[in-house]
């Protein structure tokens, strides 16, 4: 078994040095390896060696970016970019789930995030979107794939801060250098 090497850092090594040799103290006989572990971070507020390392280890974890990119189907964006016109408008609903999906995601992006619309605002918003004639639509499907929440009277409407797939990423980039 490879052992891997672990950081330790104490805030005040006065402190340190002050718990171990209160903890030396009970002790009749030289510590062993493992005693000696526990006895380090022990003293610097760790339950145990094995807290001391899964709290290392959480530590390393939240820290390190993610750095496995999501592959992006091409052949999806190509057909999504034909549903739109030059000047970012879709120009009709697609047929298709995955392509209707990403086309949603474009709609979710042109709502003001942290921003409370009524109806008719979310409304107004979608009809400048799209060419094809139905906001309401468009209003319902948002709120299906929980991109936007709804009040239950249909009153108030705002955007779910969430994370788009790769493809809308990209279709959103695309759609910008247009």
């Amino acid at each position: 078994m490879s052992k891997s090497s672990i950081p330790f850092y104490t805030g005040d090594v006065s402190s340190l040095a002050r718990n171990l040799r209160q903890q030396l103290d009970g002790i009749e006989k030289l510590p062993s390896h493992l005693e000696m572990l526990n006895l380090l971070v022990k003293a610097s507020g760790y339950r145990n060696f094995q807290h001391f390392k899964a709290q290392h280890t959480a530590l390393k974890e939240i820290n390190t970016p993610a750095t496995q990119q999501a592959e992006i189907n091409y052949k999806l964006i190509k057909r999504i970019l034909r549903l739109f016109d030059e000047e970012g408008y879709l120009t009709h609903w697609p047929k298709k789930y995955s392509e209707r999906v990403i086309c949603l995601w474009v709609m979710w992006s042109r709502i003001a995030a942290q921003k409370t619309y009524n109806e008719c605002e979310i409304s107004e918003l979608l009809e400048q979107q799209h060419l094809f004639e139905d906001h309401a639509l468009l209003r319902r499907q948002l709120v299906d794939h929980n991109m936007v929440t709804r009040t239950a009277d249909g009153r108030q409407y705002q955007r779910i801060e969430v994370r788009p797939p790769a493809e809308a990423l990209e279709i959103f980039r695309l759609l910008r250098t247009r």
